[in-house]
């Protein structure tokens, strides 16, 4: 599987959408909330960004790959 292969939904609710992103790889989820009328392309990967922080702050690291502080 590639690093960057993850499991997308989308859940509509009225105007707006649940987006869950996973990671099969270290079954790591997270949920973000957008207006429905987000494009998919663009409510998923503002998801995927955030799944990548949090992924980064789980290891102690910035999500652009460096050395973080944990508060």
């Amino acid at each position: 599987m590639s690093d960057d292969a993850y499991i997308i939904e989308f859940h509509q609710v009225g105007s707006y959408v649940k987006v869950s992103v996973m990671d099969p790889a270290t079954l790591t989820e997270v949920s973000m909330v957008a207006p429905a009328s987000m494009p998919q392309g663009q409510a998923a990967q503002a998801a995927i960004r955030k799944l990548k922080y949090v992924m980064a702050r789980r290891n102690g690291t910035d999500a652009d790959g460096t050395a973080g502080e944990l508060k």
